[in-house]
């Protein structure tokens, strides 16, 4: 197929309906309102389910239900949306129902404003919601990675019968960038649906789903099967992009936009004569530890790069181990670092450890 000019709302919203998705709920906000819009149209012409709840609390309530029936379905929102979220994300957690999630980010605390950031990293990464449990989180860079993991969301969700959340911001949200979409799947039939979905009992035994487990016990029991999951999870789903490594003495960690424009910057660098690389990890749980302990053990230092006060910044820490220093450069409220402020922190971290800033001008 060929790539076309789509806007990164639209793109993962699109992406969904090609992925076999059969039912959305979700409730506007910005800067992710486009998705929801593009949902209100693709989805009842397609004669599947679409409807604009009265919050995001019913939203994700929603989505449950239809989870529970074993539907492919999904919602999304922004960062004040997806806190409102959280009870019922616990909720389908420990119920093991397969859900997708897309949460373009956006400033905050509180209502913040409607500008780009990084700032939901602990609430989704660590959990989202009370319990013990983690979602598998994606986090794209470009518009083509956006359509890519969302489509893929579905499969890994219902791979594991757990949350699958596509991380991006509000500057992937809105910019449009050449992308090829997916082919269309067919939407599944209600008999060929999971064995334990609730889609009546018609001469067998009835199915329950349910969180509930009021003997502690049989809770616990109940947490080590999603650990025992979790485990296999991070055995196998472990995403990363790197760029320039392999001869690397220093090393940039970024995600998702923050990223995408460290590239630039390293690519500068290199210009400089500074030796560094990038590790951009595309899944944020599971988290790539095992590759930064192995960059920990040959690079001089490394620089962590977030559009948040540093919340990424505290896992780079775990997969270091303290072997090398640590510089962190985050912007927050929205703003987003510029190649140029990226490059600087760069040849701070090269100086502070003893090395010469090279003298070469470079263009940026």
């Amino acid at each position: 197929m060929a790539k076309e000019m789509l806007e990164g709302n639209v793109a993962f919203a699109e992406a969904a309906v090609r992925a076999g998705c059969e039912a959305y709920f979700g409730y506007p906000i910005t800067p992710q309102t486009e998705a929801l819009e593009h949902m209100s149209r693709r989805m009842p012409e397609l004669g599947r389910v679409f409807l604009q709840a009265e919050s995001e609390v019913a939203a994700i309530n929603m989505v449950y239900g239809a989870a529970c029936a074993g539907a492919r379905v999904m919602s999304s929102s922004s960062s004040p949306g997806v806190s409102l979220m959280m009870e019922g994300l616990s909720y389908i957690a420990g119920s093991e129902v397969p859900v997708v999630l897309v949460d373009v980010m956006r400033g905050g605390p509180g209502l913040g404003n409607i500008a780009p950031s990084q700032g939901d990293y602990n609430q989704i990464v660590k959990g989202g919601g009370h319990g013990d449990y983690r979602p598998i989180v994606l986090a794209p860079a470009t518009v083509q990675e956006l359509i890519d993991l969302t489509y893929e969301a579905f499969d890994l969700a219902e791979k594991y019968r757990c949350i699958t959340i596509v991380l991006a911001d509000g500057n992937l949200g809105q910019m449009m960038e050449p992308a090829e979409l997916p082919p269309m799947r067919p939407v599944r039939r209600v008999e060929d649906r999971e064995p334990w979905a609730l889609t009546g009992a018609r001469g067998r035994k009835p199915n329950v789903v349910s969180s509930i487990y009021i003997d502690p016990a049989e809770e616990e029991v109940f947490n080590r099967k999603l650990m025992a999951k979790q485990a296999e999870i991070e055995a196998h789903e472990v995403r990363f992009r790197e760029l320039k490594l392999e001869d690397a003495d220093l090393a940039v960690i970024a995600f998702g936009t923050a990223g995408r424009i460290a590239q630039s910057a390293v690519k500068s660098a290199r210009e400089a004569g500074v030796r560094v690389g990038l590790l951009r990890p595309v899944a944020l749980y599971p988290y790539p530890y095992q590759r930064i302990r192995e960059l920990a053990g040959r690079v001089r230092g490394i620089l962590v790069v977030e559009m948040n006060g540093g919340q990424m910044l505290d896992d780079v820490r775990l997969g270091v181990e303290g072997r090398v220093p640590i510089r962190f450069f985050g912007r927050m409220g929205g703003m987003v670092p510029m190649p140029d402020e990226v490059h600087d922190e760069i040849m701070a971290l090269h100086a502070s450890l003893g090395e010469p800033v090279p003298s070469k001008e470079v263009s940026r």
